[in-house]
């Protein structure tokens, strides 16, 4: 475009805006015509060489017969090639001999991530950070037991905690009593009227006489700030001392199972997954 008054301007194509543009029939540049005809010509290679053209029921598949998916299995295969000598050596190890070799550790921790990301952080949240109701594993409490064979055997054949409920025993002035004092051992102190229910009630039992959990069972440690329920108020307490956990015929009871993957994973799978767990928490 250019000027009316421009004598010396290429010729116009008869398009005049505002009295004072005209379109002019000017050749565009060398360099821009030369990018044009090479753009062309790489799309022609292109439809050659690549799927491009859709059809009825498919494509024109291009003398490369290349695929995404192909490209897919290409990538996957590379990758479990690499794998390949570590996947070896890791079959009919224990996760304990895993663990005690540093470079397969690793390779396990590595691998696992993703596994635990797909079947297990919908519970125990992203890098094991927890939920309300399920354990964190990026800590050092561990209501089972945090070696690596106890950590196996929960992945293995799962958990299931247990608690009777206590409302039909105690009456809500007990239950606020016994509460008060949970509250109080995890802070280090105690509650004198929740201390004589706590040990006449029988919670000593699972708990310690000193709260400090029974791995065996599954009971928790009560003397420190580490709670499964939350939130960690008097309320919460209380309803699991009322209720309990995994009652049977009960809708109220707190639920608290983890199930048994051994037929979901590969022993080898297990083992490694074992190995993130426990690298997460710093093991026991």
């Amino acid at each position: 475009m250019t000027d009316k008054n421009n004598a010396a301007a290429a010729p116009d194509t008869g398009h005049v805006w505002d009295e004072n543009l005209r379109e002019l029939t000017n050749q565009p540049p060398n360099w821009w015509m030369i990018s044009f005809y090479l753009s062309g010509l790489f799309l022609l290679v292109y439809f050659v060489l690549y799927p491009a053209i859709p059809l009825v029921n498919s494509a024109t598949k291009g003398v490369l017969g290349w695929t995404q998916m192909k490209r897919f299995n290409d990538s996957v295969q590379e990758i479990e090639m690499v794998r390949a000598p570590y996947e070896t050596k890791l079959k009919g190890m224990t996760a304990a001999a895993i663990l005690a070799d540093t470079e397969l550790a690793n390779y396990a921790a590595q691998t696992a991530k993703v596994m635990f990301s797909d079947r297990c952080s919908a519970c125990h949240g992203a890098g094991g950070a927890g939920i309300p109701g399920y354990p964190v594993l990026a800590d050092d409490d561990w209501l089972f037991g945090g070696s690596i064979e106890t950590i196996t055997q929960s992945i293995t054949q799962g958990r299931a905690g247990m608690m009777p409920a206590y409302g039909a025993m105690l009456n809500e002035q007990q239950l606020d009593d016994l509460a008060q004092h949970l509250l109080a051992m995890s802070k280090g102190g105690e509650h004198a009227p929740g201390k004589e229910l706590f040990i006449s009630q029988g919670c000593t039992g699972c708990h310690g006489t000193d709260g400090s959990g029974l791995q065996a069972m599954g009971a928790a440690k009560l003397t420190d700030v580490v709670w499964r329920f939350m939130p960690a108020n008097i309320d919460s307490v209380k309803y699991t001392i009322k209720h309990g956990i995994n009652v049977a015929g009960s809708k109220e009871a707190r639920s608290a199972v983890m199930p048994a993957f051994n037929t979901q994973l590969s022993a080898s799978d297990i083992n490694k997954l074992a190995v993130y767990v426990y690298k997460l928490g710093g093991g026991q």
